[in-house]
């Protein structure tokens, strides 16, 4: 493990390549599924390359108030074939796509229950494809202290990291004095959607499974090409 660098995400169904530019550099995945469900969040769903746009594939769940990711139920199996079919259709012809199939097939074939295992057996197959073999750990097996800014101190602590990387959206809700106190540095991640390939439908936001489907080898390049971390520094 990196021992400076803290990243922590929702585990996100076939999340964006954003997602995974944030982990540049790092040394773990550290997997929020300890906090709240989002009703229309990503965690279970996301877009893929489409003929008349992009398409949106939807992981139905089982909803209760106030339930966590790590206690959240898949409601059926029959979105599993679903989503397999659509992916094959789409993406037969990609120059990638028979270097990932057998191992996104294994996937869609096991009989899931919770979300947050589908989640983070995907993210293996991605993290892998892009050369970026991270160790993942959840936080409902950490049990970190506190909420918000409190609990990503605590995680900083156990995880022995110095710095924590964030998305665009975190400085409207973190205590910077707070992180400050306990000499945490605050790195604020961007991704700027570079175009790839030459085949149709592209588009800003399709899951990263589309950029590594297409780009093979090349896909890290194009995540390091679109990612930029600006160090924050607040009075």
């Amino acid at each position: 493990m990196d021992g400076h660098v803290l990243v922590a995400h929702q585990p996100a169904y076939l999340p964006w390549p954003g997602y995974f530019s944030r982990l540049i550099g790092a040394g773990e995945l550290v997997l929020l599924d300890h906090v709240q469900f989002a009703e229309r969040g990503w965690q279970n769903r996301n877009h893929i390359r489409g003929n008349a746009g992009p398409v949106r594939l939807t992981v139905p769940v089982r909803r209760h108030f106030g339930q966590s990711i790590a206690d959240t139920r898949i409601a059926d199996g029959a979105w599993a074939g679903r989503h397999w079919r659509s992916l094959a259709q789409t993406y037969a012809r990609a120059p990638y796509w028979p270097e990932l199939r057998q191992t996104l097939e294994a996937v869609y074939r096991t009989p899931w229950t919770h979300l947050a295992g589908l989640n983070e057996a995907l993210l293996r197959v991605m993290l892998d494809a892009f050369g970026l073999p991270l160790p993942m750990v959840r936080t409902s097996e950490l049990a970190p202290a506190g909420r918000q800014t409190d609990m990503l101190i605590d995680l900083c602590r156990t995880r022995s990291a110095t710095r924590l990387r964030v998305g665009t959206g975190a400085p409207a809700y973190l205590d910077f004095g707070r992180l400050a106190e306990h000499a945490i540095t605050v790195e604020v991640a961007t991704y700027s959607h570079p175009e790839y390939g030459t085949a149709p439908g592209w588009r800003p936001g399709l899951s990263a499974l589309d950029l590594l489907l297409h780009e093979g080898p090349n896909a890290l390049s194009v995540l390091r090409a679109g990612a930029r971390t600006e160090t924050k520094v607040f009075a």
